[in-house]
């Protein structure tokens, strides 16, 4: 089970965007996520005319592993861990670990 879903707000720990608070837009493989407005690139972009794409700069987000980001807690307003928690119907629910509250998906 992924700790870390599509849709979860989160916050940068580490790196250039330090303290940023984006959501997960995709993941992009087992370690890597995208996050909105996070890890920003400006790629250079050369014009198509068959598919009528136009050159120039473009604004590119750009894949952040998903150790340097943290599922952010809205009671508290910081980050925080999460964890995996067993009910009694055999189902797995992903909890903070601060208050053991159930994070909604």
């Amino acid at each position: 089970m992924n700790k870390l879903r599509k849709g979860d707000q989160v916050i940068v720990l580490t790196g250039r965007d330090k303290g940023k608070r984006g959501t997960i837009a995709a993941r992009v493989d087992a370690d890597h996520l995208l996050v909105e407005g996070v890890n920003v690139a400006k790629k250079h972009v050369r014009p198509n005319p068959l598919k009528g794409t136009t050159g120039g700069i473009v604004d590119k987000t750009m894949p952040i592993h998903q150790s340097n980001v943290a599922i952010f807690n809205g009671a508290t307003g910081k980050a925080d861990r999460v964890g995996i928690k067993l009910l009694e119907d055999g189902k797995k629910v992903r909890v903070y670990k601060s208050s053991g509250e159930e994070i909604k998906a």
